[in-house]
């Protein structure tokens, strides 16, 4: 039998391009050097934000009593939606590009793993462990061999440091609020649109306190335009899919691409050069993805008769959402909640969340 099924497949390949998609965001930034961080976080999954709630509407209607039996479990995605990219952007700016990057995409997987170990009680399986360190170590060998700018204080290193730990816990926490909506029956463009649409309007403050300079020049605008349009609403259209059909903990790993595909386009396009030690962490990077290619399919620790896996364990869906048709002709619509519901005996989803 094959280690991963067909859908796993998918998840996985959605998920690694939507880290294509956001390793272009360091890169595109330099092309606006006028707009500080907090108005290049609050546009770019702002905008973005809204954009995913705009494309879910007929799914945020038809699943408007599951949305709000999960208020609490929406709000507390959408706040972290809210507060990470202020946090990414703003520990790259205070403890450089290596400092920020590393604690931030590094944390994330590693959060994760904990958020399902606490919350869940889902073991972890030694696979997912052996990517995760991979995936740290190379993160941290690329990132360091880029740190080629002027030192920060001590004082803006920590706080660079302690707002990329805040990044990397919100990215995890908004990630495994998505999935478990899906988990209580939420489809997954109904879990998207609530969770980063009500992130993105929760940004819209910061963006117009901020955002001036974003408008100074078409060259400026344009690069908010894109961060919104192609990393953030089409990056997190793909991580919604990807979420559909994979644990948190294996995305958050997936997504340690990020680094190697920012790095690559330094090198290329803004003409930053890499180390010995940024080839060798690329390589380290590619040896992670390559653990997780081969795993068997409880990579996230997802094992028969853990708590939390079967139907048995799960909220019943929404009776519209049970009553739904199998396939909406609606733009990124679900199958209905029973479909997602079916367990294989290897502990792996069968039918595709989306």
């Amino acid at each position: 039998m094959s280690r991963t099924g067909p859908h796993t497949g998918l998840g996985v390949a959605a998920i690694l391009v939507t880290a294509v998609l956001w390793g272009t965001t360091g890169t595109a930034a330099t092309f606006a050097p006028g707009a500080g961080p907090l108005a290049i976080g609050a546009a770019a999954l702002g905008v973005g934000g809204l954009l995913q709630a705009a494309i879910a509407l007929p799914a945020l209607r038809r699943s408007r009593r599951s949305l709000g039996a999960h208020a609490g479990l929406v709000g507390l995605g959408a706040g972290a939606v809210a507060v990470y990219p202020l946090a990414f952007y703003s520990s790259m700016h205070l403890g450089g590009v290596a400092i920020g990057t590393v604690v931030s995409l590094a944390s994330a997987p590693l959060a994760s793993g904990v958020l399902e170990r606490i919350l869940e009680r889902r073991p972890l399986s030694r696979w997912w462990m052996v990517a995760a360190f991979l995936g740290v170590l190379g993160s941290t060998l690329l990132c360091v061999s880029r740190d080629g700018g002027p030192a920060a204080s001590a004082a803006d290193t920590a706080a660079g440091i302690g707002l990329g730990l805040v990044a990397g816990a919100t990215y995890a926490l908004y990630s495994w609020v998505v999935h478990r909506l899906m988990g209580h029956g939420v489809g997954r463009a109904a879990s998207m649109g609530a969770v980063f649409g009500t992130g993105g309007a929760l940004l819209l403050p910061v963006l117009a306190l901020t955002g001036a300079p974003l408008l100074a020049s078409a060259q400026s605008f344009a690069v908010a335009a894109y961060m919104a349009l192609v990393p953030m609403f089409l990056g997190y259209f793909l991580f919604g899919l990807g979420l559909a059909r994979v644990r948190p903990s294996t995305a958050t790993t997936l997504t340690l691409t990020e680094p190697a595909v920012a790095a690559v386009l330094a090198v290329v396009v803004v003409g930053e050069r890499l180390t010995g030690a940024g080839w060798t962490g690329l390589a380290v990077i590619a040896a992670a993805l390559v653990v997780l290619a081969l795993a068997p399919a409880n990579v996230a620790g997802r094992q028969p008769g853990a708590p939390g896996q079967g139907p048995s364990d799960r909220t019943a869906p929404d009776r519209s959402e049970q009553d739904r048709s199998a396939q909406d002709p609606a733009p990124g619509a679900e199958r209905p909640a029973a479909a997602r519901a079916a367990v294989a005996p290897g502990g792996r989803d069968t039918a595709p969340a989306d």
